[in-house]
Protein backbone atom coordinates (compact mmCIF):
# COMPACT_ATOMS: atom_id res chain seq x y z
CA UNK A 1 0.00 0.00 0.00
CA UNK A 2 1.31 3.35 -0.84
CA UNK A 3 0.05 6.58 0.31
CA UNK A 4 -0.73 8.23 -3.29
CA UNK A 5 -3.38 4.90 -3.77
CA UNK A 6 -7.14 6.59 -4.20
CA UNK A 7 -7.31 3.49 -1.69
CA UNK A 8 -5.27 4.74 0.78
CA UNK A 9 -6.37 8.11 0.42
CA UNK A 10 -10.01 7.36 0.35
CA UNK A 11 -10.37 4.46 2.68
CA UNK A 12 -7.43 3.58 5.10
CA UNK A 13 -6.81 7.01 6.34
CA UNK A 14 -10.31 7.90 6.64
CA UNK A 15 -10.94 5.18 8.77
CA UNK A 16 -8.02 5.65 10.71
CA UNK A 17 -8.89 8.53 11.77
CA UNK A 18 -12.51 8.44 12.08
CA UNK A 19 -11.97 5.16 14.60
CA UNK A 20 -8.75 7.54 15.99
CA UNK A 21 -10.74 10.06 17.14
CA UNK A 22 -13.92 8.38 17.93
CA UNK A 23 -11.10 7.21 20.45
CA UNK A 24 -10.84 9.22 23.99
CA UNK A 25 -7.75 7.82 25.86
CA UNK A 26 -4.50 7.69 24.27
CA UNK A 27 -3.94 4.06 25.54
CA UNK A 28 -6.79 3.09 22.88
CA UNK A 29 -5.53 5.31 20.11
CA UNK A 30 -2.29 4.30 20.42
CA UNK A 31 -3.66 0.64 20.01
CA UNK A 32 -5.69 2.05 16.76
CA UNK A 33 -2.40 3.22 15.19
CA UNK A 34 -0.15 0.01 15.92
CA UNK A 35 -3.08 -2.24 14.42
CA UNK A 36 -2.93 0.26 10.93
CA UNK A 37 0.42 0.57 11.25
CA UNK A 38 1.03 -2.98 10.93
CA UNK A 39 -2.01 -3.62 8.44
CA UNK A 40 -0.66 -1.34 6.52
CA UNK A 41 3.18 -2.83 6.31
CA UNK A 42 2.06 -6.45 5.99
CA UNK A 43 -0.53 -4.99 2.98
CA UNK A 44 2.19 -6.30 0.32
CA UNK A 45 4.42 -8.50 2.89
CA UNK A 46 2.92 -10.12 5.54
CA UNK A 47 5.97 -12.43 6.26
CA UNK A 48 8.04 -9.38 6.84
CA UNK A 49 5.91 -7.58 9.57
CA UNK A 50 7.36 -10.95 11.87
CA UNK A 51 10.86 -9.28 11.63
CA UNK A 52 9.49 -6.29 12.30
CA UNK A 53 8.22 -7.42 15.18
CA UNK A 54 10.94 -9.41 16.08
CA UNK A 55 13.26 -6.29 16.03
CA UNK A 56 10.96 -4.34 18.09
CA UNK A 57 10.79 -6.95 20.78
CA UNK A 58 14.93 -7.38 20.90
CA UNK A 59 16.03 -3.67 20.66
CA UNK A 60 12.90 -3.11 23.66
CA UNK A 61 14.46 -5.79 26.04
CA UNK A 62 18.05 -4.42 25.52
CA UNK A 63 17.36 -1.58 26.12
CA UNK A 64 16.08 -2.51 29.63
CA UNK A 65 19.45 -4.00 29.86
CA UNK A 66 20.99 -1.08 28.91
CA UNK A 67 19.03 1.64 30.97
CA UNK A 68 19.74 -1.14 34.50
CA UNK A 69 23.51 -1.28 33.45
CA UNK A 70 23.84 2.60 33.81
CA UNK A 71 27.08 2.57 32.13
CA UNK A 72 29.08 -0.76 33.03
CA UNK A 73 29.93 -3.18 30.69
CA UNK A 74 26.49 -5.49 30.74
CA UNK A 75 25.28 -1.78 29.46
CA UNK A 76 28.08 -1.49 26.76
CA UNK A 77 27.27 -5.15 25.83
CA UNK A 78 23.52 -4.31 25.14
CA UNK A 79 24.10 -1.52 22.81
CA UNK A 80 27.16 -3.67 21.11
CA UNK A 81 24.34 -6.68 20.86
CA UNK A 82 21.30 -4.07 19.63
CA UNK A 83 24.16 -3.02 16.84
CA UNK A 84 24.93 -6.63 15.68
CA UNK A 85 21.70 -7.95 15.88
CA UNK A 86 20.06 -5.17 13.75
CA UNK A 87 22.68 -4.14 11.52
CA UNK A 88 23.32 -8.11 11.29
CA UNK A 89 19.82 -8.65 9.53
CA UNK A 90 20.14 -5.32 7.37
CA UNK A 91 23.23 -6.74 5.95
CA UNK A 92 21.68 -10.08 5.59
CA UNK A 93 18.47 -8.41 4.17
CA UNK A 94 19.88 -5.72 2.16
CA UNK A 95 23.22 -6.69 1.00
CA UNK A 96 23.74 -10.63 1.34
CA UNK A 97 22.79 -11.00 -2.66
CA UNK A 98 25.11 -8.15 -3.37
CA UNK A 99 27.98 -9.79 -1.36
CA UNK A 100 27.75 -13.40 -2.81
CA UNK A 101 27.39 -12.04 -6.21
CA UNK A 102 30.88 -10.12 -5.58
CA UNK A 103 32.43 -13.44 -3.99
CA UNK A 104 31.20 -15.16 -6.76
CA UNK A 105 32.45 -12.84 -9.45
CA UNK A 106 36.17 -12.77 -7.21
CA UNK A 107 36.01 -16.64 -6.42
CA UNK A 108 33.93 -18.31 -8.27
CA UNK A 109 31.95 -19.37 -5.23
CA UNK A 110 29.03 -19.51 -3.88
CA UNK A 111 27.76 -21.59 -7.82
CA UNK A 112 24.63 -20.50 -6.36
CA UNK A 113 23.31 -17.39 -5.35
CA UNK A 114 20.45 -17.26 -3.03
CA UNK A 115 17.85 -14.07 -4.07
CA UNK A 116 17.21 -12.29 -0.53
CA UNK A 117 13.70 -10.32 -0.96
CA UNK A 118 14.58 -6.83 0.81
CA UNK A 119 11.70 -6.05 3.11
CA UNK A 120 9.80 -2.74 2.75
CA UNK A 121 11.29 0.13 4.94
CA UNK A 122 14.31 -1.97 6.82
CA UNK A 123 16.41 0.56 6.33
CA UNK A 124 14.38 3.65 7.95
CA UNK A 125 13.61 1.30 10.64
CA UNK A 126 16.33 -0.38 11.55
CA UNK A 127 18.41 3.07 12.28
CA UNK A 128 15.11 4.46 14.39
CA UNK A 129 15.63 1.03 16.81
CA UNK A 130 19.17 1.88 16.93
CA UNK A 131 18.75 5.52 17.93
CA UNK A 132 16.32 4.49 20.76
CA UNK A 133 18.85 2.17 22.33
CA UNK A 134 21.84 4.29 21.89
CA UNK A 135 19.81 7.19 23.43
CA UNK A 136 18.46 5.24 26.10
CA UNK A 137 22.31 3.96 26.77
CA UNK A 138 23.29 7.62 27.05
CA UNK A 139 20.74 8.76 29.16
CA UNK A 140 18.83 10.95 26.45
CA UNK A 141 16.01 9.04 27.01
CA UNK A 142 14.38 7.30 29.26
CA UNK A 143 13.83 3.08 28.67
CA UNK A 144 10.25 2.42 27.37
CA UNK A 145 8.77 0.08 29.65
CA UNK A 146 5.64 -0.99 27.28
CA UNK A 147 6.85 -2.88 24.46
CA UNK A 148 3.71 -1.87 22.52
CA UNK A 149 5.17 1.62 22.57
CA UNK A 150 8.10 0.67 21.56
CA UNK A 151 6.22 -1.35 18.22
CA UNK A 152 3.98 1.24 17.72
CA UNK A 153 7.58 4.03 17.10
CA UNK A 154 9.07 1.64 14.78
CA UNK A 155 5.83 0.58 13.00
CA UNK A 156 3.86 3.74 12.97
CA UNK A 157 2.41 3.66 9.06
CA UNK A 158 3.46 7.38 8.75
CA UNK A 159 6.83 7.02 8.59
CA UNK A 160 7.98 3.47 8.85
CA UNK A 161 8.63 2.70 4.87
CA UNK A 162 10.38 5.50 3.60
CA UNK A 163 11.00 8.32 6.47
CA UNK A 164 11.78 10.72 8.06
CA UNK A 165 14.27 8.72 10.48
CA UNK A 166 12.18 9.80 14.00
CA UNK A 167 14.18 9.34 17.02
CA UNK A 168 12.35 8.43 20.10
CA UNK A 169 13.23 11.07 22.18
CA UNK A 170 11.61 13.23 19.69
CA UNK A 171 8.10 11.67 19.91
CA UNK A 172 8.54 9.44 23.43
CA UNK A 173 6.04 12.67 25.02
CA UNK A 174 3.64 12.00 22.61
CA UNK A 175 3.35 7.90 22.07
CA UNK A 176 2.23 8.82 26.05
CA UNK A 177 0.28 11.49 25.46
CA UNK A 178 -0.96 13.89 22.81
CA UNK A 179 -3.80 16.02 21.81
CA UNK A 180 -5.14 17.14 18.19
CA UNK A 181 -5.87 20.99 18.04
CA UNK A 182 -7.75 22.24 14.92
CA UNK A 183 -4.97 24.02 13.54
CA UNK A 184 -3.17 20.46 13.55
CA UNK A 185 -6.01 19.51 12.16
CA UNK A 186 -5.54 22.27 9.19
CA UNK A 187 -2.35 22.35 8.81
CA UNK A 188 -1.94 18.43 8.56
CA UNK A 189 -4.76 18.45 5.74
CA UNK A 190 -3.00 20.96 4.22
CA UNK A 191 0.33 19.05 4.40
CA UNK A 192 -0.80 16.15 3.22
CA UNK A 193 -2.54 17.09 0.40
CA UNK A 194 0.65 19.48 -0.37
CA UNK A 195 2.76 16.32 -0.74
CA UNK A 196 0.00 13.70 -2.71
CA UNK A 197 -0.26 16.53 -5.46
CA UNK A 198 3.55 16.89 -5.47
CA UNK A 199 3.63 13.18 -5.83
CA UNK A 200 1.31 12.40 -8.01
CA UNK A 201 0.67 15.61 -10.47
CA UNK A 202 4.96 16.45 -10.48
CA UNK A 203 6.55 13.69 -9.13
CA UNK A 204 5.49 10.78 -11.57
CA UNK A 205 4.94 13.20 -14.19
CA UNK A 206 8.73 14.25 -13.86
CA UNK A 207 9.59 10.27 -13.56
CA UNK A 208 7.68 8.70 -16.85
CA UNK A 209 9.98 11.69 -19.08
CA UNK A 210 13.20 10.85 -16.89
CA UNK A 211 12.28 6.65 -17.43
CA UNK A 212 11.89 7.85 -21.63
CA UNK A 213 14.67 10.13 -21.84
CA UNK A 214 17.31 8.05 -20.21
CA UNK A 215 16.21 4.50 -21.01
CA UNK A 216 19.21 2.71 -21.09
CA UNK A 217 18.98 0.06 -24.27
CA UNK A 218 20.51 2.04 -27.18
CA UNK A 219 21.81 4.62 -24.92
CA UNK A 220 24.89 5.22 -26.54
CA UNK A 221 23.03 7.13 -29.51
CA UNK A 222 20.67 9.18 -27.71
CA UNK A 223 21.00 12.81 -28.27
CA UNK A 224 22.82 14.41 -26.11
CA UNK A 225 19.42 17.05 -24.99
CA UNK A 226 18.06 14.26 -24.04
CA UNK A 227 20.24 12.66 -21.90
CA UNK A 228 20.66 16.42 -20.28
CA UNK A 229 16.62 16.80 -20.27
CA UNK A 230 16.43 13.13 -19.00
CA UNK A 231 18.52 13.70 -15.95
CA UNK A 232 17.02 17.25 -15.25
CA UNK A 233 13.36 15.41 -15.49
CA UNK A 234 15.38 12.69 -12.70
CA UNK A 235 16.87 15.75 -10.84
CA UNK A 236 13.38 17.41 -10.32
CA UNK A 237 11.72 13.89 -9.50
CA UNK A 238 13.99 12.41 -7.09
CA UNK A 239 13.43 15.44 -4.87
CA UNK A 240 9.64 15.95 -5.66
CA UNK A 241 9.58 12.22 -5.26
CA UNK A 242 11.28 12.07 -1.82
CA UNK A 243 10.00 15.51 -0.04
CA UNK A 244 6.66 14.91 -1.08
CA UNK A 245 6.63 11.22 0.58
CA UNK A 246 8.17 13.51 3.91
CA UNK A 247 5.42 16.08 3.59
CA UNK A 248 2.48 13.59 3.50
CA UNK A 249 4.17 11.83 6.51
CA UNK A 250 4.22 15.21 8.24
CA UNK A 251 1.01 16.06 7.53
CA UNK A 252 -0.28 12.71 8.74
CA UNK A 253 1.27 13.07 11.79
CA UNK A 254 0.02 16.28 12.92
CA UNK A 255 -3.41 14.94 12.34
CA UNK A 256 -3.31 12.25 14.86
CA UNK A 257 -1.02 14.57 17.34
CA UNK A 258 2.60 13.80 16.42
CA UNK A 259 5.04 16.27 15.55
CA UNK A 260 8.19 15.23 12.86
CA UNK A 261 10.67 16.89 12.02
CA UNK A 262 11.27 18.72 8.86
CA UNK A 263 13.18 16.32 6.57
CA UNK A 264 13.87 19.08 3.00
CA UNK A 265 14.20 22.58 3.62
CA UNK A 266 14.60 23.98 -0.04
CA UNK A 267 18.33 21.85 -0.43
CA UNK A 268 18.11 22.87 -4.54
CA UNK A 269 18.65 26.50 -3.30
CA UNK A 270 22.14 25.60 -1.41
CA UNK A 271 25.23 27.81 -1.70
CA UNK A 272 27.42 24.51 -1.09
CA UNK A 273 27.89 20.96 -0.80
CA UNK A 274 27.77 20.86 2.70
CA UNK A 275 24.90 23.04 2.73
CA UNK A 276 22.87 21.09 0.22
CA UNK A 277 23.44 18.05 3.18
CA UNK A 278 22.20 19.78 5.63
CA UNK A 279 18.99 20.48 3.49
CA UNK A 280 18.69 17.20 1.89
CA UNK A 281 17.18 14.26 3.78
CA UNK A 282 17.40 16.48 7.29
CA UNK A 283 17.15 12.74 9.39
CA UNK A 284 19.60 10.76 7.54
CA UNK A 285 22.39 13.24 7.64
CA UNK A 286 21.71 13.62 11.48
CA UNK A 287 21.85 10.67 11.95
CA UNK A 288 25.07 9.65 10.30
CA UNK A 289 26.57 13.04 12.18
CA UNK A 290 25.37 12.16 15.84
CA UNK A 291 25.32 8.71 15.59
CA UNK A 292 28.80 7.79 13.40
CA UNK A 293 30.60 10.89 12.73
CA UNK A 294 31.02 12.90 16.13
CA UNK A 295 31.36 8.97 18.25
CA UNK A 296 34.57 9.07 15.46
CA UNK A 297 35.47 12.34 16.67
CA UNK A 298 34.18 14.92 14.33
CA UNK A 299 36.56 17.83 13.67
CA UNK A 300 38.00 17.79 16.95
CA UNK A 301 40.94 15.56 16.36
CA UNK A 302 43.03 17.64 13.45
CA UNK A 303 42.21 17.69 9.78
CA UNK A 304 43.44 14.04 9.15
CA UNK A 305 41.55 12.55 11.74
CA UNK A 306 38.19 14.69 10.12
CA UNK A 307 38.92 13.67 6.75
CA UNK A 308 38.90 10.04 7.65
CA UNK A 309 36.05 10.56 9.55
CA UNK A 310 34.57 11.61 6.75
CA UNK A 311 35.39 9.26 4.21
CA UNK A 312 33.90 7.28 6.95
CA UNK A 313 30.19 9.07 6.95
CA UNK A 314 30.18 9.54 3.34
CA UNK A 315 30.92 5.77 2.19
CA UNK A 316 28.41 4.96 4.44
CA UNK A 317 25.74 7.06 3.59
CA UNK A 318 26.19 6.23 -0.14
CA UNK A 319 26.22 1.90 1.21
CA UNK A 320 22.82 2.79 2.70
CA UNK A 321 21.31 3.40 -0.16
CA UNK A 322 21.38 0.53 -2.16
CA UNK A 323 23.47 -2.41 -2.78
CA UNK A 324 25.26 -1.54 -5.68
CA UNK A 325 28.61 -0.10 -6.46
CA UNK A 326 26.82 3.44 -8.06
CA UNK A 327 25.71 4.05 -4.66
CA UNK A 328 28.86 3.58 -3.23
CA UNK A 329 30.54 6.06 -5.97
CA UNK A 330 28.04 8.79 -5.20
CA UNK A 331 28.91 8.69 -1.82
CA UNK A 332 31.92 9.47 -2.03
CA UNK A 333 31.49 11.72 -5.00
CA UNK A 334 29.95 13.80 -2.19
CA UNK A 335 32.96 12.72 0.36
CA UNK A 336 35.29 14.15 -2.10
CA UNK A 337 33.49 17.78 -2.22
CA UNK A 338 32.66 18.26 1.38
CA UNK A 339 36.24 17.59 2.20
CA UNK A 340 37.73 20.15 -0.38
CA UNK A 341 34.86 22.90 0.76
CA UNK A 342 36.28 22.19 4.14
CA UNK A 343 39.72 22.52 3.06
CA UNK A 344 39.69 25.11 1.06
CA UNK A 345 36.54 25.57 -1.20
CA UNK A 346 34.09 26.59 0.90
CA UNK A 347 36.53 29.62 2.00
CA UNK A 348 35.97 30.76 -1.91
CA UNK A 349 32.63 30.10 -1.63
CA UNK A 350 31.64 32.54 1.25
CA UNK A 351 33.43 35.34 -0.82
CA UNK A 352 32.12 34.96 -4.52
CA UNK A 353 28.51 36.22 -5.28
CA UNK A 354 25.68 33.77 -4.76
CA UNK A 355 24.45 32.95 -8.19
CA UNK A 356 28.23 31.45 -8.96
CA UNK A 357 27.89 29.11 -5.74
CA UNK A 358 24.59 28.12 -6.24
CA UNK A 359 25.25 27.46 -9.70
CA UNK A 360 28.22 25.38 -8.57
CA UNK A 361 25.84 23.32 -6.09
CA UNK A 362 23.55 22.71 -8.17
CA UNK A 363 26.20 21.48 -10.97
CA UNK A 364 27.73 18.83 -8.40
CA UNK A 365 24.73 17.86 -7.32
CA UNK A 366 23.15 17.19 -11.56
CA UNK A 367 26.51 15.13 -12.22
CA UNK A 368 26.11 13.49 -8.56
CA UNK A 369 22.17 12.14 -9.67
CA UNK A 370 23.75 10.68 -12.64
CA UNK A 371 25.96 8.44 -10.41
CA UNK A 372 22.85 7.95 -8.15
CA UNK A 373 20.12 7.22 -11.80
CA UNK A 374 22.25 4.29 -13.23
CA UNK A 375 23.71 1.35 -11.61
CA UNK A 376 25.29 -0.35 -14.06
CA UNK A 377 28.61 1.32 -14.12
CA UNK A 378 29.76 0.76 -17.79
CA UNK A 379 25.91 2.25 -18.54
CA UNK A 380 26.64 5.09 -16.40
CA UNK A 381 29.90 5.99 -18.03
CA UNK A 382 27.95 5.57 -21.61
CA UNK A 383 25.57 8.54 -20.25
CA UNK A 384 28.26 10.56 -19.07
CA UNK A 385 29.43 10.42 -22.17
CA UNK A 386 26.81 10.74 -23.74
CA UNK A 387 25.85 14.21 -22.15
CA UNK A 388 28.71 15.59 -24.35
CA UNK A 389 28.32 13.42 -27.88
CA UNK A 390 31.49 11.49 -26.06
CA UNK A 391 29.41 8.51 -28.44
CA UNK A 392 29.26 10.14 -31.44
CA UNK A 393 25.76 10.93 -30.68
CA UNK A 394 23.73 13.61 -32.14
CA UNK A 395 23.43 16.86 -30.40
CA UNK A 396 19.83 17.03 -30.81
CA UNK A 397 16.61 15.28 -32.62
CA UNK A 398 13.19 16.54 -33.55
CA UNK A 399 12.03 13.97 -30.83
CA UNK A 400 13.88 15.99 -28.31
CA UNK A 401 12.93 19.05 -29.31
CA UNK A 402 9.32 18.20 -28.97
CA UNK A 403 9.32 16.54 -25.50
CA UNK A 404 10.94 19.65 -24.28
CA UNK A 405 8.65 22.08 -26.15
CA UNK A 406 5.29 19.92 -25.01
CA UNK A 407 6.50 19.78 -21.00
CA UNK A 408 7.95 22.79 -20.76
CA UNK A 409 4.91 24.00 -18.62
CA UNK A 410 5.94 20.43 -16.34
CA UNK A 411 8.99 22.26 -16.36
CA UNK A 412 8.49 25.06 -15.04
CA UNK A 413 5.92 24.27 -12.51
CA UNK A 414 8.31 21.30 -11.27
CA UNK A 415 11.28 23.71 -10.60
CA UNK A 416 9.12 26.05 -8.92
CA UNK A 417 8.04 23.25 -6.42
CA UNK A 418 11.62 22.97 -5.82
CA UNK A 419 12.02 27.01 -4.64
CA UNK A 420 10.15 28.66 -1.71
CA UNK A 421 7.32 29.40 -3.28
CA UNK A 422 4.82 28.03 -1.36
CA UNK A 423 6.29 29.81 1.76
CA UNK A 424 6.52 32.85 0.12
CA UNK A 425 2.78 32.78 -0.65
CA UNK A 426 1.63 31.64 2.90
CA UNK A 427 3.90 34.49 4.15
CA UNK A 428 1.86 37.50 1.80
CA UNK A 429 -1.50 35.56 3.18
CA UNK A 430 -0.62 35.71 6.49
CA UNK A 431 0.58 39.63 5.94
CA UNK A 432 -3.03 39.96 4.27
CA UNK A 433 -5.08 38.90 6.94
CA UNK A 434 -4.03 41.11 9.30
CA UNK A 435 -4.25 44.04 7.35
CA UNK A 436 -8.36 43.89 7.04
CA UNK A 437 -11.63 41.98 7.04
CA UNK A 438 -11.83 41.47 3.53
CA UNK A 439 -7.59 39.99 3.62
CA UNK A 440 -8.52 37.66 6.45
CA UNK A 441 -11.06 36.58 4.62
CA UNK A 442 -9.82 35.96 1.34
CA UNK A 443 -6.72 34.35 3.15
CA UNK A 444 -9.46 32.09 4.71
CA UNK A 445 -10.76 30.91 1.53
CA UNK A 446 -7.50 30.33 0.08
CA UNK A 447 -6.10 28.36 3.03
CA UNK A 448 -9.59 26.49 2.47
CA UNK A 449 -9.79 25.81 -1.27
CA UNK A 450 -6.10 24.67 -1.40
CA UNK A 451 -6.28 21.49 0.12
CA UNK A 452 -9.24 20.85 -1.74
CA UNK A 453 -8.15 21.78 -5.36
CA UNK A 454 -5.02 19.96 -4.82
CA UNK A 455 -6.74 16.50 -3.65
CA UNK A 456 -9.16 16.95 -6.71
CA UNK A 457 -6.34 17.26 -8.77
CA UNK A 458 -4.28 14.79 -7.98
CA UNK A 459 -7.61 12.25 -7.43
CA UNK A 460 -8.35 12.60 -11.28
CA UNK A 461 -4.30 11.78 -12.10
CA UNK A 462 -4.60 8.84 -9.74
CA UNK A 463 -7.83 7.41 -11.65
CA UNK A 464 -6.13 4.64 -13.31
CA UNK A 465 -3.00 4.73 -11.76
CA UNK A 466 -3.27 2.03 -10.08
CA UNK A 467 0.29 1.55 -8.07
CA UNK A 468 2.94 4.35 -8.37
CA UNK A 469 5.71 3.43 -5.20
CA UNK A 470 7.74 6.01 -4.25
CA UNK A 471 11.68 6.15 -5.20
CA UNK A 472 12.89 5.37 -1.51
CA UNK A 473 10.81 2.42 -1.08
CA UNK A 474 14.08 0.40 -2.87
CA UNK A 475 15.91 2.02 -0.45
Amino acid sequence: MVFSSLFFVFFFLPLNLALYHCAKSTPVRNAIMLVFSLVFYSWGEPKFVLLLIAMSFIDWLLSLIAERGKGNLISKLAVVAACVVDLGLLGIFKYGTFFQENLQAVTGHPSVITQIALPIGISFYTFQLLTYVVDVYRGDVKAERNFFNVLLYASLFHQCVAGPIVRYQDVAREIRNRSVSESDMAAGITRFAAGLAKKSLLANSCGEMADTLLFTQNIETRPASALWLGMLFFTLQIYLDFSAYSDMAIGMGRMTGFHYKENFDYPYCSRSISEFWRRWHISLGSFFRDYVYIPLGGNRKGNVRTIINLFVVWFLTGFWHGASWNYMLWGLYYFAFIALEKIFIGKILAKIPGIFSRVYTLAVVFFGWVLFKFESLPTMITALKGMFCGNANPVTSYETNLDFKSHIFLLIVAVLACLPVAKLVKGILKGISVKSKTGATFATVCRAVYPCAMLLLSTAMLVGDSYNPFLYFQF
